[in-house]
Parts: structure tokens; C-alpha cells; sequence
């Protein structure tokens, strides 16, 4: 929804959104409503696609790409679940300023400056697998966040998306399902606690560590060049031989307008899911979930949250960014993945695009 052009090379182009256009006020004076896809590529030299709704964003993301123009993506839940299907079909790239851009950014610098990086993590402050509604009310009230975003920031199923995407886009593994997540007030012991895993598992990992009280940022655990062992202690970065790069922030609205300018100047993608995605986010039950039982949506929803796994572990899963208007077949005890037996998924435009993917993978 941008069109190139104006004092800094961009104006803003139509906005597309589901809710009637006449019930909208208070808005931006060059806000341009539509609820039509055909006015929103039209009007648009590329499209920014932030909805979070994997469903909507899908069938959207299709049609615009196949008019040729390039996306920009800040939905971390849509990329993990078919955005390998658009890696390949044009210009398709996450954001810098949610965690997963930032971290992709963040890799950049490091390999220029001769890092050879071990973790990618997340700094997250608090974590509750089952918060009740009741706190979950109190929270998003009192930070203005949605009811359904609160709760996926705190039961985790979002910084396992966000580190599924990391994984999957920058050739990096896991240390083991639902993530490790070691528990620390020192940022760079828990660095390189997992920067230890990753030295036994002989490749880089996507993880994060949990600090309440930390900054809302991420990290790269790395090694260098012995050669540089004086050097990097000068500069204050410790004795090594693992180092800790930590940009101490992620502003969401504010960065992502770097990400558009580098697409709209021709340059490479800055992060997307990969054409050949190995991790997932499945469906993990919070509490027993019983025949008939409907779950409206997965993503902070009280009944289901999402943790990740390796897909050819558990090729049956349900992915987490599916499960929309979604029913239980069978009983199913708390903790457990669900697969396809035990959950009814409604058709739609991504699920035939994720069993596409899995099939093309030969799962």
C-alpha cells in the first residue's frame, strides 16, 4: 500500500481493510480506504501487508504478487505458515523492526564485520504457557494491546513463530522443540549458554532467552577470528572466544520503512521463510480439549498456543497460523500436538497452499 514517489521517495496508496469504509473516522488525512484488492494494486508500486491474519494476508499476497508488484511483510505468522509458497514467485521480504527483521539486519552487520554467528535470540521478559483471561484482560488493557496479542505474547506462541521464521530464514536449527529458553538476568551468560549448544549441534540455532527486565531487543551470539582476540576486548566485547552483538530494541512502525526504501531501491529481500522451510509451529493444546469443542482462532486463543517443531518430526501437525474457526474431532489431553485427526480446519487458500509446501517436500 505505498507509492513511490513524493519528497523522500514514498506517499502513501490505498489502504485495504475488511471493515466498512464509511465506519471509519479520526483517520490520517491521506488515508484512502478500499475494500477492494484490484484498487489496492492500482494504486500501489508495492504493497506492505501487516494484517496478522494468515488467512486474509494469504489470498491478498497472492493476488498482488501475481500482478507483479513486491511485498513487504511484518507478519511473522504468515510467513512461517506460506511464505515459502511467495519466496520464489518474486520480491517477498519480512520487515526490519519486528524481531525477525531486526535479527536478519543485525546478521548483516555481523558477518561484514567477520562474525561467524551461532545464536539468533530473542530478549523476552515474561513467559506463561496457560494465563487466564482474566489477567490476559488486565494486561492488554492496561498496555492497549488486543485481548488475542496479549495472550500470545505471554503464553510464547509468538516468539516461537518469530524465532520459526529466524530458523527457517537464515539456515539455522533448533536446539530442541518449544525452543530453550534459558532463564537469565545476564544477557551475555545466556548468550553463550546457548551459543554452547549450537558449538555441539555444529551449526547456528534459533532460540531465546528469558530476562525479565531486559531489553525488548535481540542478539547475536558469535565467534571471530582469534586474531582479533585483543582487539574485540579493547573495544569491551569480552575475551571470547564467543562475542555478544545486542541491539537493545525493535520499533516495529518506525523501521519498517527502512525495509521498504531497500525493496524499492532494487535491493535483495532482508529475510522471508525460505524456499525450503525445516521448522514449523505447531498446534499444542493448553488445557483438555474435548469432541465439539470450537477454537475460534489459534493465535492467543486460551484453548491452543503455539511452540515449534521440526517438521519431519511430526509431519501430522496442525500449524498454528491455520487453526481459524477450527474444531476438535477427538479428545485431546493437555500438552499434546494436534494433527489433523484430532482438529477440522475449514478450507481455505493457505491450508491448500501448506499441504502444497508439505507435499512438495515429500512429507
Amino acid at each position: 500500500m505505498m507509492t513511490l514517489g513524493g519528497q523522500d521517495g514514498m506517499v502513501p496508496g490505498p489502504v485495504l481493510t475488511r471493515r466498512a469504509s464509511d465506519g471509519l473516522s479520526g483517520l490520517p488525512k491521506y488515508f484512502k480506504p478500499t475494500n477492494a484488492v484490484e484498487d489496492l494494486i492500482e494504486g500501489s508500486d508495492l504493497v506492505v501487508e501487516c494484517s496478522g491474519h494468515v488467512l486474509h494476508a494469504t489470498e491478498v499476497i497472492e493476488e498482488v504478487m501475481a500482478a507483479g508488484l513486491p511485498v513487504v511483510t511484518m507478519d511473522a505468522e504468515t510467513q512461517v505458515t506460506t511464505g515459502s509458497y511467495f519466496a520464489g514467485k518474486g520480491v517477498f521480504s519480512e520487515a526490519e523492526g519486528d524481531q525477525p527483521g531486526c535479527l536478519a539486519a543485525l546478521r548483516e552487520e555481523a558477518l561484514q564485520m567477520g562474525f561467524v554467528p551461532l545464536v539468533y535470540g530473542n530478549i523476552k521478559g515474561y513467559l506463561n504457557h496457560n494465563p487466564t483471561p482474566e489477567e490476559m484482560d488486565y494486561w492488554g488493557k492496561k498496555q492497549g494491546i488486543s485481548l488475542d496479542k496479549v495472550t500470545s505474547f505471554t503464553d510464547g506462541t509468538k516468539v516461537q513463530v518469530e524465532q520459526a521464521l529466524v530458523a527457517n530464514g537464515l539456515g539455522a536449527g533448533i536446539i530442541r522443540p518449544g525452543l530453550l529458553g534459558p532463564g537469565t538476568q545476564d544477557l551475555t551468560a545466556g548468550a553463550e549458554v546457548l551459543a554452547e549448544t549450537a558449538i555441539l549441534a555444529g551449526g547456528p540455532v534459533s532460540d531465546f532467552i528469558l530476562s525479565p527486565g531486559g531489553p525488548a531487543g535481540v542478539f547475536i551470539a558469535a565467534l571471530h577470528d582469534d586474531r582479533f582476540k585483543g582487539y574485540l576486548s579493547n573495544f569491551k566485547m569480552g575475551e571470547g572466544p564467543v562475542y555478544t552483538l545486542i541491539r537493545n530494541f525493535h520499533l516495529c512502525n518506525l523501521e519498517i520503512a527502512k525495509t521498504v526504501r531497500r525493496i524499492a531501491d532494487g535491493g535483495e529481500p532482508l529475510l522471508n521463510n525460505g524456499p525450503a522451510p525445516v521448522i514449523s509451529v505447531a498446534t499444542v493444546a493448553k488445557t483438555d480439549l474435548l469432541p465439539g469443542q470450537e477454537i475460534k482462532q489459534g493465535m492467543g486463543s486460551f484453548a491452543v498456543r503455539g511452540s515449534t517443531v521440526r517438521t519431519a518430526e511430526i509431519p501430522e501437525h496442525v500449524p498454528i497460523g491455520l487453526v481459524y474457526d477450527a474444531k476438535v474431532k477427538r479428545r485431546v489431553t493437555a500438552g499434546s500436538v494436534l494433527t489433523w485427526d484430532d482438529l477440522e480446519v475449514p478450507e481455505s487458500r493457505a491450508r491448500e497452499i501448506w499441504l502444497e509446501l508439505q507435499g512438495r517436500q515429500g512429507r
